[in-house]
């Protein structure tokens, strides 16, 4: 991946990040299950690290 595409994909990250925030925060206010999407989080974490590691390394 050049440097662009890695901006690009961080992008396209963080915006899934807070929208999966959200999703968590609404579905613990009515005690539903939220495992799932802290796995989904934890997930994207570390793509975002990884990737941001990459970019720096570019």
């Amino acid at each position: 991946m050049d440097k662009k595409e890695i901006e690009y994909k961080l992008r396209e990250l963080k915006l899934d990040y807070v929208r999966l925030q959200n999703d968590l925060e609404k579905l613990d206010s009515v005690n539903g299950n939220i495992s799932p999407l802290e796995r989904q989080i934890a997930e994207l974490e570390e793509e975002i690290r990884s990737l941001s590691k990459q970019l720096r390394e570019s």
